[in-house]
């Protein structure tokens, strides 16, 4: 898996197309590298969120570029995703980074 700052970087490419407290879908834009990257980083994705405190499901559509996540508002702030994923500097999105860093770390260290 690559380091943390490599998935983060690649935010730039996810939208969020809809949010209602306690589910949130992304889109992955135009202008991402292959399929097979894009399934690559989606399953890396997915291990880091199914592994998450406070999200309770998440479903990826390779063929739509997108991804539902349904999660617990009481965890992860609901502000948290739009700031984590277009780079805004807030407390929430730092709750996520840290959440998402701590999940990280955890799956680089049992692939050892």
């Amino acid at each position: 898996m690559p380091a943390f700052d490599e998935l983060r970087d690649s935010l730039v490419y996810i939208r969020v197309v809809h949010h209602i407290q306690g589910r949130i879908r992304l889109k992955l834009v135009a202008g991402y590298e292959s399929l097979a990257g894009q399934g690559r980083q989606a399953r890396q994705f997915q291990s880091i969120l199914d592994r998450t405190p406070g999200v309770h499901g998440v479903r990826v559509n390779l063929l739509a570029r997108s991804c539902t996540v349904e999660y617990d508002p009481q965890v992860i702030p609901v502000e948290a995703w739009d700031d984590f994923l277009t780079g805004v500097e807030s407390p929430a999105a730092a709750i996520l980074e840290q959440i998402l860093r701590e999940i990280h770390w955890e799956i680089l260290h049992d692939e050892l």
